[in-house]
């Protein structure tokens, strides 16, 4: 499969290029250029991937083209002198066109600043702004616009990417990544103190500004998570001035906050100052049916009872930019917070035997706490040659986490408690990281970068048994279930990347080498496990424009997956009365090939995105079950072979009626795992797809309704299988006072339809699991923002932009 892709790939590449070779050498010797920098009205953010074509005055034929940078800049070289039209298009905005000329008094033509607008359509005179797509598809990511998806604006991340292609969500409230849960997040481009699961539920959605979804990474990035890269683009209003943004939720069930932020920009400094609230608490159903065999005799437990997931965090972040000359800019930035997950289960229990049929009835009562406090400083420093894109950056970076976690249980009968555990784990963490990034252009099509890489972890976990004494009535300490452990880990990187274009062909390719030397030590067991080892990581990726802003794009990366900390503990730790954690020291980590194609085009108003993937996980790291002893599970993790993913996502954007905008999401994939546990081959495959609908509907001026549906059909794992599920959320959003003042209603699961139901057997025991969540679950959203000077395009320039330098 894979000599099959890179052929077809070649063969394009060699096509194209001889193509595009003998076109060049019929045209004549052209000089002239034409530059400038695309912007979005009312916001001043730069337009990445705008499609700026030049079209020949006499007879409107293509003359070139190209797009926009990440910073919003183009630049088109050898074109003849003559008369032309410039057109400057973004989907869902309005075309701009302008006319110029190439002549031997003005060969290079800069543009400026093009500042272009969101359709507007008249529906029975009411000026209505267009409805731009939540989702776009760029070369390398998929870029969220959070402020596009009203449905979760009082949520978290976790609820943005619920409706994202890609990404799957269950009702736990656990990101999967095409399928895979291991996945780096990043925080306005830097790692998060807290695990990726933990910053997504935390940061509100109100405060973020767009989600970057990058699932083939170039050599530049970071290659650790075997789907990805998840980077949240926090808020800024890059507007001259004072300016500032207040949001406060609430919901029933004990849900409530809010956050805000104020900024304050000049040309040579800029600060701001963001604080954020958030407590969610939300009651489910649990159902749990349990069977283990034993010497010829089965035994069963089955639960069922109340559920309470919360979650209680706040936050508060600050930066500052200070630009030294026209070459020079330094930034500081920081966060601290505190963050604290709970669940509290109070089930039924029934347990009973094939050989003793007599049913024991119980009451279980379990807490579990997971809470850290945490902060993190930054500074970084950029230092510009000249304004081609010569430059040279760098960043360090100090973090710090104190985590604190508990779980408790216990077992009471005819309100008399008989059993029960108590485990804690207490440890803190730190880390430094630093880079240096160097870009040099080599010519107007291509370019060289360089860096280096470093980051040194420390960190303790202590973690402590208690079992209940039903004689004393206390929890006494268990010497042999009680460990400390110290971990010490170490990485370098380097990497080069070269990219070069050739009419509308693009190619980049790089590689990365990165260096880990890591060690856990137990003191108590006199036990130490080392790593000392070299990864590589190349990657390519090609685009190729084969008409007006119609585009392929084709890539390859290597990454990998290294094995968390606790799932390298070679001790048993208690989760509850019924279940065992225990590490594996011999897990290797994760290696992932990903290869990508994506085709983007539009047909008038309908939008176009379509792309397919394979990726192929070797070592893969997943969590088995198995008997520990009698009514006891042990949940452990293995290498237990490869998976293979191949299949594609599209999404589809158009308009039904003025009024009405629909977009359209897909993912489809086969999905196969195979591999040998516990000494038995196993293999097994399933047809995967998720759907989401996404549509817009605006009732006048100020008013819009928003009703999306999504369905995550079932899928496999090694030991067995979840089903699929369906939801529906909604929202009405309110603007007024000149939307300086917006009010959103917010349902989420308005049918009650979502649900999570797994299935995992194995030798010797069978386990099947449902949850519920709260359903429909209502919020009340209140957006005021206060801006001290209008957005106008004088008041915002180059040097005017806020580049957000915080966590």
């Amino acid at each position: 499969m894979n000599k099959i892709f890179f052929i077809v790939l070649l063969k394009f590449i060699i096509i194209s290029e001889n193509h595009f070779s003998q076109i060049r050498s019929n045209q004549p010797l052209a000089d002239g250029s034409i530059s400038g920098r695309v912007l979005e009205s009312g916001t001043g953010k730069p337009i990445e991937y705008s499609n700026i074509v030049v079209l020949s005055v006499s007879d409107t034929t293509l003359v070139t083209g190209g797009i926009t940078n990440s910073d919003g800049y183009f630049n088109l070289t050898q074109i003849p002198e003559g008369a032309y039209f410039l057109d400057v298009r973004f989907i869902g905005f309005e075309d701009k066109r302008f006319e110029v000329s190439i002549n031997a008094k003005q060969m290079n033509l800069n543009m400026g600043e093009i500042v272009i607008s969101p359709t507007e359509i008249d529906i029975e005179e009411v000026v209505v702004e267009g409805q731009r797509s939540p989702v776009s598809y760029q070369i390398d990511k998929k870029v969220i616009d959070v402020d596009q998806m009203q449905t979760v604006i009082s949520g978290s991340a976790v609820d943005i990417l619920e409706n994202i292609p890609s990404v799957t969500v269950d009702v736990e409230g656990n990101v999967s990544l095409r399928g895979s849960g291991s996945f780096t997040v990043l925080i306005d481009g830097r790692p998060s103190v807290l695990d990726a699961q933990d910053i997504l539920q935390q940061l509100p959605a109100s405060s973020i500004g767009s989600i970057e979804i990058i699932t083939n990474p170039s050599a530049k990035y970071d290659p650790e998570g075997t789907s990805g890269i998840i980077n949240i683009v926090l808020k800024d209003s890059r507007l001259r001035g004072f300016s500032g943004i207040v949001n406060a939720n609430a919901g029933l069930n004990d849900k409530y906050g809010g956050d805000f932020l104020v900024e304050y920009v000049e040309d040579k400094f800029s600060s701001h100052f963001g604080f954020d609230y958030n407590r969610r608490f939300s009651p489910g159903d649990r159902r749990q049916e349990n069977r283990f065999i034993l010497d010829q005799n089965t035994n069963f437990i089955n639960s069922f009872g109340y559920r309470e997931r919360g979650r209680i965090s706040y936050s508060a972040r600050a930066g500052m930019e200070l630009r030294l000359g026209q070459s020079d800019i330094i930034s500081f930035g920081g966060r601290f917070g505190f963050r604290e997950s709970l669940d509290n289960d109070l089930l039924n229990y029934v347990q009973w035997s094939q050989n003793d049929p007599q049913q024991f009835n119980y009451l279980s009562r379990s807490e579990r706490s997971r809470a850290s406090t945490y902060f993190a400083l930054n500074t970084n420093f950029i230092h510009k040659f000249d304004s081609n894109g010569h430059e040279l950056s760098s960043e360090l970076v100090f973090s710090s986490n104190d985590a604190d976690e508990f779980t408790r249980s216990s077992e009471i009968d005819n309100s008399t408690q008989f059993g029960g555990k108590w485990t804690t784990e207490k440890g803190p963490s730190s880390d430094v990281r630093g880079k240096i990034d160097y870009v040099l252009p080599i010519s107007e099509k291509s370019k060289f970068e360089s860096g280096y890489q470093g980051q040194i972890d420390i960190s303790e976990e202590s973690t402590s048994l208690f079992d209940f004494n039903s004689t004393s009535g206390i929890y006494e300490i268990q010497p042999e279930f009680s460990y400390t452990t110290e971990y010490t880990r170490s990485e370098h990187a380097l990497y080069s990347i070269f990219s070069n274009s050739w009419n509308k062909l693009g190619l980049q390719a790089g590689i990365r080498g990165e260096y880990t030397f890591r060690t856990i030590e137990l003191p108590l067991l006199d036990q130490e496990y080392k790593i000392d080892r070299w990864d590589y990581f190349p990657s390519v990726h090609g685009s190729y424009e084969f008409s007006k802003g119609k585009q392929v794009m084709a890539s390859y990366t290597r990454r990998f997956e290294r094995p968390r900390g606790w799932q390298l503990e070679p001790f048993d730790t208690w989760m509850d009365a019924n279940n065992v954690r225990r590490g594996n020291p011999a897990l290797e980590p994760e290696y992932i090939d990903s290869y990508e194609m994506a085709v983007q085009t539009y047909f008038g108003n309908i939008s176009l995105s379509a792309e397919i993937y394979y990726k192929l996980t070797q070592n893969k790291i997943e969590g088995v079950r198995s008997v520990f002893e009698e009514d006891v599970t042990l949940n452990t993790v293995e290498n237990i072979g490869r998976d293979y993913s191949i299949g594609s996502e599209i999404m589809l954007l158009f308009d039904m009626f003025k009024f009405w905008n629909v977009n359209l999401m897909g993912n489809i994939y086969n999905y196969r795992i195979e591999g040998i546990l516990y000494e038995v081959q196993f293999s097994r495959e399933s047809f995967n797809w998720q759907g989401r609908l996404n549509n817009v509907f605006r009732l006048g001026g100020t008013t819009q309704l928003q009703v999306n549906a999504r369905y995550n059909s079932p899928s496999v794992s090694s030991q067995g299988r979840r089903e699929g599920y369906f939801s529906t959320d909604l929202a009405l959003r309110q603007d007024l006072f000149d939307r300086l003042l917006s009010i959103t209603l917010q349902v989420r699961d308005v049918l009650g339809t979502a649900k999570y139901e797994f299935t995992s057997e194995g030798l010797n025991f069978y386990n099947y699991n449902y949850f519920t969540r709260e359903s429909p679950a209502v919020m009340l959203n209140l957006r005021i923002n206060i801006n001290t000077q209008r957005n106008e395009r004088e008041g915002i320039n180059e040097n005017g932009n806020f580049n957000g330098e915080d966590f």
